[in-house]
């Protein structure tokens, strides 16, 4: 159902505001509209140009939380405002000093993985690196060249190259190593070398030893510093875990007071020579919550609430809060996929989950395979708090109902006995038509009454908008559920044998709604007592009248065999299990019990999906199309509360 609202205004000193929101709105759900704007008509109103206090420490503490280890810490909201505020200053002196030290520890610790990482690939080299790199008649180079063109140096150019190339790590792209010359000649290794793209690498004069020995040492001062970065974040850890229940409370007080500040955004000041600096707070709230809140400040002389009764004319639509049983609740998501219903129009979460449920257990009839959806969805529901999960799981259960009506479980036909019919089965002898599967019959029996009902809601909506079209001259309203009502009737009738009406009933109850359709506007004007003259002329009128009648009786039929599906998808699913048992080799005697649980998991999970979207095919385009716009706007409460 959809929660009727009430516009509200309220208004008070200006200092008063913070008082207002935590003490009375942040129990109820409101949302704020832009007094400003929807207050237009009144003189004198400014905006509040304020900064939120509130913010900075909140974002601090969110980032203290985020640190904790997330065990079960209790709450503490006993701290006021300002020891609030010290806390955090307290901590987060600590926390900067911490942090500080940490980074620095950080940036030696990569400085030494990049001389360790640069050091490493010679590290199988015999050398004195601070002889080598101090040599006084020769020079050394270090760096790596890549596996081709060292093959290309050993080859052709070792034996007339005064240098000497040392070999260190070889992987499958490079050559780590050193070239030796003296300086007389090195700088035509140098050439040489660069000609072979060797890539220089260079080497600090610091290190004392071998490479490695270089090497070693440097992991252990790497060892060595990410164990006091490992010591300081415990530091940090435990600093906000001493903290902990405090930082909780605070964080939850904060929020609550960083939304209350945030209510300037939309609030309106006023001030004259005649009155105070006053708030103005404007928006939409439930008429029960209004009566609380009523109650609350009748006794409080500085608060001053105003509820508006011409919120239509004024304030435009209320926006839409739905309220629905705990069982229907995860259909609200079908309903805000399509649109939310607007103030004058029904809620059809009921409608969607008792149809929904219902056409997908005759579509998807199986005892076994439902009791699995019902299971499943239901954990994932209760865990996850899934949606999707919680309509499979109430699906599954009318699945598991149809199973007994068609004597499946788990496409065993042989061991329940059907309560109603086996589908692939039964047949029904129609005059004119022939034999015809009796779950086809059915179904678009179903889709009739359907489509019926439908007309009836829209006639609803229509009164309820006061649409004086919609409720009479409509092709979905009464003239149209007079048509369609008397022309279902009428074929009834012939399919089971009895009389249908006389040639006079079927003029006036057919004829009549037809002429309706066509004249439906100027008739609206005249009912409405509306003078406006017809845009086009006479013949494009009827022209176009002509097509919309057309358009109008094609829909009513395609609509009516839509629902031949539900019958199709419940005959085929008793086809793909005799598929499955037939591999499964249960009609030879022989069966293959993997391959029964197999076939059932993929045809259960397949047809499921398959299913699950036909049916929602189904409710948007036979059912809403015919009574439901979707138009409304989601009830947004500042505070959170109206998701509670």
């Amino acid at each position: 159902m959809i929660v009727k609202m009430k516009f509200l205004s309220i208004s008070g000193p200006r200092t008063d505001i913070d008082r207002v929101c935590d003490m009375y709105l942040s129990k109820y759900a409101m949302q704020l509209e832009n007094a400003i704007t929807e207050l237009r008509t009144s003189d004198n109103l400014l905006p509040f140009v304020e900064v939120n206090p509130y913010k900075e420490p909140l974002a601090r503490t969110e980032q203290f939380v985020s640190l904790l280890d997330g065990k079960g810490y209790e709450v503490d909201r006993s701290l006021s405002n300002d020891e609030m505020l010290a806390l955090i200053r307290s901590i987060n002196s600590k926390y900067v000093d911490l942090q500080e030290r940490k980074e620095l520890l950080k940036k030696k610790r990569d400085l030494l993985t990049e001389k360790f990482n640069i050091l490493e690939p010679f590290r199988t080299m015999e050398l004195e690196l601070q002889s080598v790199l101090r040599y006084k008649y020769m020079q050394v180079r270090f760096g790596r060249i890549a596996l081709d063109y060292y093959r290309r140096l050993e080859k052709y150019l070792y034996d007339d190259l005064d240098a000497i190339f040392l070999e260190g790590v070889q992987n499958e792209n490079y050559v780590y190593g050193c070239y030796v010359a003296a300086n007389a000649d090195i700088g035509k290794a140098d050439s040489v070398f660069s000609s072979l793209h060797f890539e220089r690498i260079r080497i600090p004069v610091e290190y004392i030893g071998t490479p490695e020995d270089a090497c070693i040492n440097l992991q252990k001062d790497i060892d060595e510093t990410k164990r006091k970065i490992k010591e300081l974040k415990e530091e940090i850890r435990k600093l906000m875990a001493g903290h902990a229940p405090q930082l909780l409370g605070t964080q939850k007080r904060l929020e609550e007071l960083s939304n209350n500040f945030d209510v300037r955004k939309v609030a309106a000041r006023i001030t004259n020579e005649q009155q105070d600096d006053n708030y103005i707070l404007c928006g939409w709230m439930s008429e029960e919550d209004v009566e609380s809140l009523l109650k609350e400040t009748e006794k409080d002389d500085r608060v001053f609430i105003m509820v508006e009764e011409d919120r239509e004319k004024f304030f435009g639509d209320p926006p839409t809060q739905l309220k629905n049983p705990k069982l229907f609740k995860p259909f609200e998501m079908f309903i805000r996929m399509y649109g939310l219903p607007s103030h004058n129009e029904m809620d059809p979460t009921m409608f969607v989950a008792l149809t929904y449920t219902f056409i997908f257990g005759a579509m998807f009839g199986d005892v076994g395979q439902g009791l699995c959806l019902f299971a499943g969805g239901g954990i994932l529901y209760l865990t996850k708090k899934m949606n999707l999960a919680g309509i499979i799981s109430v699906a599954g259960l009318f699945s598991a109902f149809f199973g007994f009506m068609f004597g499946s479980i788990f496409g065993f036909e042989d061991v329940i006995e059907a309560r109603w019919l086996r589908p692939t089965e039964a047949m029904t002898e129609l005059p004119f038509i022939g034999q015809l599967n009796t779950v086809f019959v059915v179904a678009i029996a179903f889709g009739m009454a359907l489509n019926i009902l439908v007309m009836i809601f829209q006639i609803m909506n229509a009164v309820k908008a006061h649409d004086t079209e919609n409720i009479w001259f409509s092709h979905n309203g009464v003239a149209g559920l007079v048509f369609y009502g008397f022309l279902i009737a009428t074929i009834v009738l012939y399919m089971t044998g009895h009389k249908t009406p006389g040639n006079m009933l079927l003029i006036i109850f057919l004829g009549v709604p037809v002429l309706l359709f066509l004249f439906k506007e100027p008739l609206t004007n005249i009912v409405e007592k509306n003078h406006k003259k017809m845009e086009e002329s006479k013949g494009m009128f009827l022209i176009q009248g002509f097509f919309e009648l057309f358009e109008t009786m094609l829909s009513y039929f395609s609509n009516t065999i839509s629902y031949v599906r539900i019958g199709a998808f419940a005959v085929s699913h008793a086809a793909m299990m005799e598929v499955v048992l037939m591999l499964s080799g249960v009609a030879d005697g022989r069966t293959n019990w993997i391959g029964v649980v197999i076939g059932n998991i993929i045809v259960c999970a397949l047809e499921g999906l398959v299913v699950g979207i036909q049916v929602l095919r189904l409710e948007y385009y036979e059912l809403f199309s015919r009574f439901y716009n979707g138009s409304g706007r989601e009830f947004r409460p500042f505070n959170k509360q109206g998701d509670k």
